[in-house]
């Protein structure tokens, strides 16, 4: 099987060249696209996940003997999350080629976080099974190196530190309001509003309402710790 033009150069974007190529197209499949001879990536993205998840876990226990389990384990979450893989992916403008149904790519599926880091998953075990555990090895630690050297002490979600922050002063849970939404149906962009009991507030923006509760949570924090 040969390769079209974009997924050779997208052979080279990653720096790894299939010799199993249906497995790349299958990893860029997406199920709306699926059909009996055609896979979708449905299936690698369960293997890409556990591959992830091993690579990671070795890479922080290499990365600091000293670290506890409560230590490496937000770090661990913070790495191998969706939104970590959807930013790996659009790095490599996985999102360009992308296998989507018509309704999928009308609405917006090449840029959706979900869509991306499945895609991402699935070129991990797409890797592992051309090549093995060490070329998917490679392959991850290069493309996660800035974000292991980088990964804090204390890497949990924002909305998950800001509850703590409220629960440890006496206050209520953070409240989360959708406060508009604008753009086009198939890409709309909400800004949510994260409010404390004791009247802190901050708003932000982004293509999903989880995305944008994160970044209100992330722009309340560092407000309270200015």
């Amino acid at each position: 099987m040969k390769l079209s033009g974009d997924l050779k150069a997208f052979e080279a974007r990653i720096g790894y060249e299939f010799r199993q190529p249906e497995l790349l197209i299958r990893a860029l499949t997406h199920s709306s696209m699926s059909s009996p001879t055609r896979l979708d990536n449905q299936r690698l993205e369960f293997l890409g996940d556990r591959v992830l998840g091993l690579v990671i876990a070795e890479a922080l226990m290499a990365g600091d003997a000293e670290a506890s389990e409560g230590q490496l384990a937000p770090r661990y979450n913070a790495l191998v999350r969706k939104e970590t893989c959807a930013e790996m992916a659009r790095q490599l403008d996985i999102g360009a080629v992308l296998k989507l149904g018509r309704s999928e790519m009308m609405s917006g599926g090449r840029r959706k976080t979900a869509l991306l880091g499945d895609a991402m998953e699935a070129l991990i075990a797409a890797i592992h099974l051309d090549g093995g555990m060490d070329a998917a090895r490679k392959f991850i630690l290069g493309l996660w190196s800035k974000k292991l050297a980088s990964v804090d002490d204390d890497a949990r979600d924002p909305k998950t530190a800001l509850q703590e922050w409220a629960q440890a002063r006496g206050l209520q849970p953070p409240v989360y309001t959708e406060t508009a939404r604008s753009g086009p149906d198939h890409a709309p962009i909400f800004t949510i509003e994260a409010s404390l009991s004791n009247g802190a507030s901050a708003s932000a923006a982004a293509n999903s309402k989880r995305a944008a509760e994160q970044s209100a949570a992330r722009e309340l924090l560092e407000k309270l710790d200015a």
